[in-house]
């Protein structure tokens, strides 16, 4: 499977925990929808990560990518400290000038 380079750091850091590779990844005004919440900007994008790792300790390794029209949608199996892990969500990305604009987890 071959993701944007975007796409593979962001996973890297889910693996490592590395935010600022992480957030390296993002545009300075992207947007992540999860959980019911929506977190705008790269400051606001790194705590949402921050606090997900805190409270769920989770890790995502991607199992397939589709095109999706605009987006890149990427099926992965997500560990973690939360009921019925692990869970395979659905990670909808948006890229603009190779970094991630948007990022929406979900079922």
């Amino acid at each position: 499977m071959v993701l944007p380079d975007a796409l593979t750091r962001f996973f890297e850091a889910e693996q490592s925990g590395d935010i600022d590779v992480l957030t390296s990844a993002f545009c300075d005004n992207a947007t992540v929808r999860d959980e019911g919440a929506t977190h705008r900007g790269r400051e606001q994008v790194r705590r949402w990560w921050l606090d997900a790792k805190q409270k769920y300790g989770h890790t995502a390794r991607p199992i397939s990518v589709e095109d999706d029209g605009d987006a890149r949608c990427v099926l992965s199996t997500v560990h973690g400290d939360f009921p019925n892990s692990p869970v395979r969500l659905h990670f909808r990305f948006v890229l603009e000038t190779g970094k991630i604009l948007e990022l929406e987890i979900g079922a």
